[in-house]
This record gives C-alpha cells, structure tokens and sequence, in this order.
C-alpha cells in the first residue's frame, strides 16, 4: 500500500507540470493550437501589446503599499 507521503510528493510533481505546461502554453506565440478536438485560436498581437504597455508602466501594476516602499 502507498503511503500519505507518496501521493503528496506525486500530487504536487503533477501540479507543478500542469503549472509549467500552463506557463509555456502562455508564452508561446502560436496562434493556433489543435488537440485531438480542441482548437484553441489566440490574438497574440493583442497579447502582445498588453504586455509591452505593463513593461512600460510598471507603478500601474504594483500595490499600494509596494508603491509606498519605493
């Protein structure tokens, strides 16, 4: 029988790769992707201009209190 401990090591190895499959998919730049069924078709112009408008203003993006900090 396996233990607690093995299904915590293994529940968190498989969230982590969900997580860093889900960043990947997001910094990729393809437009479409296709799955067996599944068509996903993004705007990643529109993607692209949002994050280039955060790299060029960034105290919009922070908190309150991190503002306070600086």
């Amino acid at each position: 029988m396996l233990s607690e401990v093995f299904w915590v090591a293994f529940i968190t190895t498989i969230s982590g790769m969900v997580i860093k499959l889900a960043s990947m998919c997001y910094k990729s730049k393809c437009k479409e992707v296709e799955l067996c069924c599944l068509k996903i078709v993004r705007d990643t112009s529109a993607e692209e201009k949002e994050e280039e408008f955060r790299i060029e203003h960034p105290e919009q993006n922070s908190s309150p209190s991190a503002r306070n900090l600086s």
